[in-house]
């Protein structure tokens, strides 16, 4: 094979990432606007209801062509897979090789391989057949912790790392440096900024949900029962069935989440995404 013939096989296995980066991004705004929708049903009591990713899935499933769209939909998040790997072994978007960039690999791979798991989930509800829900998961493995030596303490630090992450996503959204990744310059300054403020919106709801979810795993850690340990699901609900003020957390946060999948759509359009070429 040439030099010119080499280059353009690489070339091509690029163009395949790209496109199925997008694809992944493309999939994971339909997850979240799903999500987010039904939750701001439920608040609003218009008939939809708390749910995590799978529910969002199954709601999906639901619709009229909703299996064709559900296997489009895991097509796409292998895809976001494929793309969480290249970024964990490759990292070409990066040329840092200090410890921020060990963090940075790790979590996509975490990353990868939690989408891994809704991939698996929407094809499974896709060919007709169920899937475990997202709360049970959750209470199965801080149950699977607290019975290990120092079991309290293990729930406790994944509520504090839970809670870390969600942290890091209000980092996210304050230092907005995701705008550096996209190709927005054919809009006006002003539609520009509003289209930034949204996906810092919804990353900030995101980083809410995660903080939400860990302060659970530390209050399952004191109480030493598993069943207080939530989900994306059972965060929610807990807004859901909370006081008046909890209402009204809710709906943002549930708008929040919507904002978050329109993010998603815009990654998918207008990232720059960049390969090893």
């Amino acid at each position: 094979m040439s030099s010119s013939q080499h280059s353009q096989a690489k070339h091509d296995v690029a163009s395949w990432i790209r496109i199925l980066a997008r694809l992944g991004y493309g999939a994971k705004a339909v997850v979240y606007l799903s999500l987010g929708i039904l939750a701001i049903q439920a608040a609003l009591n218009m008939g939809g209801e708390t749910t995590g990713s799978e529910g969002a899935l199954a709601a999906i499933a639901a619709q009229p062509f909703g299996q064709v769209l559900l296997f489009l939909v895991s097509f796409g998040l292998l895809g976001y897979i494929l793309w969480r790997l290249v970024q964990a072994f490759l990292d070409p978007e990066h040329d840092s090789s200090d410890f921020s960039d060990v963090v940075r690999r790790l979590s996509y791979l975490f990353s990868g391989i939690a989408y891994g798991s809704l991939a698996f989930t929407a094809l499974r509800l896709a060919l007709g057949q169920q899937s475990q829900s997202s709360s049970s998961s959750s209470e199965t493995w801080a149950a699977r912790l607290l019975q290990q030596p120092m079991g309290q303490w293990l729930v406790g630090t994944a509520g504090a790392c839970v809670i870390g992450v969600g942290f890091y996503y209000f980092y996210r959204a304050i230092r907005a440096k995701f705008r550096k990744r996209l190709r927005l310059h054919r809009f006006s300054q002003a539609t520009q900024r509003g289209i930034v403020r949204l996906c810092q919106f919804g990353i900030a709801a995101r980083g809410l949900v995660f903080s939400i979810i860990g302060g659970f795993l530390i209050k399952a850690a004191i109480a030493a029962d598993a069943e207080q340990a939530r989900s994306t699901e059972g965060a929610l609900e807990a807004l859901e069935q909370s006081s008046t003020i909890g209402q009204w957390i809710l709906i943002v946060t549930a708008a929040g989440l919507v904002a978050y999948g329109i993010y998603m759509a815009v990654q998918a359009r207008y990232r720059k995404i960049e390969v090893i070429s």
